[in-house]
């Protein structure tokens, strides 16, 4: 049984989200894995599960014993309302791991040269994870690539035959707009990666 299959789809994205650099004696697929980071997630996910079933568990031994108490009935549906929110949380914010860790993956398969600067120009909120698939990425990705194809490396080569004058600066295809909309930590990831559009972006 590989690691993927020991933990579990959601608990093994979040390990991939959180491992480092660093390696370690835990291998799953040819990769390392730091083992402090893959416990942590390993035993949170296990403790949380651990508590809400013996809350369950307490909470129904505790609805039988209440029976014709009113209000020690109210008190223990309320106990359970709360529980449910939790689980309920708890599988939001799983989904919300799983969706990014599946549009990093996609990014970088996509051959962004920065995801955290492309991901800043999709519109997040019509992009719908349907089990493995991202539903409506495709379509913004290949509009990005239409118009701000720098974005991307190019499979076929970065000028394609075409030989221009190296002193002559394009003009950024990157908006003064969504320039300034960036993050911090956005602009200075365009700055590492292209920081003359960086530099003509700023000094508009």
């Amino acid at each position: 049984m590989d690691l993927k299959e020991l933990l579990g789809e959601e608990l093994y994205k979040q390990l991939m989200e959180k491992v480092g650099d660093n390696k370690v004696a835990v291998v799953s697929d040819g990769n390392w894995f730091p083992k402090s980071k893959f416990d942590e997630v390993n035993d949170d996910n296990k403790e949380l599960k651990k508590q809400l079933k013996d809350r369950d568990a307490q909470l129904d031994e505790l609805s039988q014993k209440a029976k014709g108490n009113e209000d020690l009935t109210k008190q223990i549906q309320d106990l359970q309302d709360a529980n449910k929110a939790t689980v309920a949380d708890y599988e939001s914010k799983l989904q919300k791991q799983a969706f990014d860790s599946k549009l990093n993956d996609a990014l970088r398969d996509a051959k962004a040269k920065n995801p955290r600067a492309v991901k800043a120009l999709l519109d997040t909120e019509s992009i719908k994870l349907d089990g493995d698939k991202l539903l409506g990425l495709e379509d913004q990705l290949k509009a990005l690539r239409e118009s701000d194809d720098y974005l991307f490396t190019s499979e076929e080569g970065q000028l394609g035959g075409r030989n221009p004058n190296p002193s002559k600066k394009e003009a950024p295809k990157l908006t003064k707009d969504q320039f300034k909309n960036m993050s911090y930590q956005e602009r200075v990831d365009l700055y590492q990666k292209d920081p003359e559009t960086y530099n003509q972006l700023k000094g508009e």
